[in-house]
């Protein structure tokens, strides 16, 4: 007999009643997309990485006050957040996010051409110059919208706005992106 992975509604209430195998479950599995929401925010990886690792301990103190039947994911990642936009406030920095496209590969697995590669490199660098123009939170909601592939309702939680107003700034934010970037 096979058995069934818990599901995520499952590890949290083990996680509840003390399980610390459970949480560990739940940890394994978000591990991934708190840090990268970290980094997204805090523009720094060991400051991510901290952010991340403290959220996680926050969010297990706090698992008493979570409420039950409510998705994990996005209570997680607020707190993560946060944790990401302390460091960056106590920190004092102003750094631009820095954002990295995926290199493509070329099709039939051969070696791109110089001239293709320095023209991959202009256009990356064209297009993280226009992000990096954006308003700050133009560039946190495109950053949790398309990079880090959130939802809308999980971008509202980890930035802790509305859903309308990520729905606003996608929109702003893709409309300054058409005409600066072309």
């Amino acid at each position: 007999m096979v058995s069934r992975p818990p599901e995520e509604s499952e590890l949290v209430e083990r996680a509840r009643r003390g399980d610390e195998g459970a949480y560990e479950e739940l940890v394994r599995a978000h591990q991934g997309i708190a840090f990268r929401t970290a980094f997204v925010i805090a523009g720094d990886a060991s400051d991510a990485e901290e952010a991340a690792q403290d959220g996680f301990v926050k969010a297990y103190r706090a698992l008493g006050r979570f409420r039950r039947g409510s998705p994990f994911r996005p209570w997680l990642l607020r707190i993560v957040a946060n944790e990401a936009r302390n460091r960056r406030r106590s920190a004092g920095r102003r750094a631009a996010l820095s954002l990295r496209a995926a290199a493509d590969e070329s099709s039939g697995g051969a070696a791109p051409s110089p001239e293709g590669v320095l023209l991959e490199g202009e256009e990356r660098e064209r297009l993280l110059a226009a992000l990096n123009d954006l308003r700050e939170e133009e560039r946190l909601v495109i950053a949790c919208r398309f990079f880090l592939e959130l939802s809308e309702d999980e971008t509202a939680a980890a930035l802790d706005v509305r859903l309308g107003t990520v729905k606003s700034r996608t929109s702003r934010a893709l409309a300054h992106l058409r005409e600066s970037y072309g």
